[in-house]
C-alpha cells in the first residue's frame, strides 16, 4: 500500500476534521485502525513484518522508547511488530510504499 502523511501542521491544526479523517482510515485501513492506540496518537503496532520505502517526502519513526529516525526519499526499512508511530514534521506530505507480510509462522492453515 501507499500511504500519503500530511504535515502534523494539518493534522493538528484547530479546523482539522479528525472524524473524516478517521472514517476515510477506516475505509482504507479497518485492520490497522484495530491496531492503534487511542491514548498514544499515531502509536500502533503491526503483528506483520513491514518492509517499507519512502517514496517522497521526509518522514520521522517514531518507536516505542521514544527514538527518532529522519527518513527522506529513497530509503528504506524494515519494522519487526515494533511499537511505533509516523511523524511528519515537514510542510509537505510524505508518502511511503509498505508491504506488509505475516511471518509464516501465524499464518493459519
Amino acid at each position: 500500500m501507499i500511504v500519503g502523511y500530511a504535515p502534523d501542521s494539518v493534522a493538528l491544526a484547530p479546523d482539522f476534521d479528525g472524524a473524516a479523517a478517521g472514517a476515510e482510515f477506516n475505509a482504507y485501513a479497518a485492520d490497522l485502525v484495530s491496531s492503534m492506540e487511542p491514548d498514544a496518537p499515531g502509536m500502533h503496532r503491526t503483528d506483520t513484518v513491514d518492509f517499507g520505502i519512502v517514496l517522497d517526502g521526509e518522514i520521522v519513526l517514531e518507536i516505542d522508547d521514544g527514538n527518532e529516525t529522519l527518513l527522506r526519499a529513497g530509503d528504506t526499512f524494515v519494522q519487526l511488530g515494533a511499537r511505533h508511530a509516523w511523524r511528519n514534521r515537514s510542510d509537505t506530505t510524505a508518502f511511503v510504499a509498505f508491504v506488509l507480510s505475516t511471518p509464516a509462522s501465524r499464518v493459519q492453515r
